[in-house]
């Protein structure tokens, strides 16, 4: 999928984790306040193949749908539609990233923007949730930009940067016009 400035969003695919090595690497500080601690492992080519591999079995079990951000062709970022739960809930977590030489270009909201269409009218669910550190303000203003409204707050959510914090619960519903 590609929206009309060149942004689009695909599956990852094995041959992207030396892209998303390098990505990761020279965005490095830029992303730490806001990703959980990891190994340096993670930075690798080996560690994003193992990242990679883990992720196309989590949606070959229909899961996830874990996609690369390109902006003009190339991969500029990550964006996962997650934890997908299907019966009566119909519903998923997303997640996303992108390297710090395309923020503030449009490039989050655009690929967030796919991904909600992908979300509602390829996988058929009712309901995304994103979840945002109360001090990201540019995270929160993409989800609002792409229709996500504040359903609440979550005290000590996730360990980020190496503390447990609070997150801000954003979601959106498909709300399909009737026909």
């Amino acid at each position: 999928m590609v929206d009309g400035a060149g942004v689009g969003v695909r599956l990852v695919e094995p041959a992207d984790a030396g892209t998303l090595s390098r990505l990761l690497v020279a965005s490095r500080e830029h992303l730490a306040p806001w990703e959980p601690e990891r190994g340096p492992e993670h930075l690798t080519p080996a560690g994003q193949e193992a990242e990679v591999d883990s992720a196309l079995r989590r949606h070959a079990d229909g899961t996830s749908v874990p996609l690369v951000i390109t902006l003009d062709g190339d991969v500029v970022g990550r964006i996962t539609v997650a934890d997908v739960v299907r019966g009566a809930f119909q519903s998923a977590h997303l997640g996303y990233w992108v390297a710090q030489h395309v923020t503030g270009r449009g490039v989050a909201t655009a690929a967030v923007g796919l991904a909600v269409r992908l979300a509602f009218e390829e996988l058929g669910l009712h309901r995304l949730q994103a979840d945002t550190l109360v001090h990201n303000v540019a995270s929160r203003r993409v989800l609002a930009r792409n229709g996500f409204e504040r359903i609440g707050l979550a005290p000590r959510y996730l360990r980020i940067a190496g503390t447990w914090q609070d997150h801000v619960l954003h979601q959106r519903l498909h709300e399909p016009d009737p026909a």
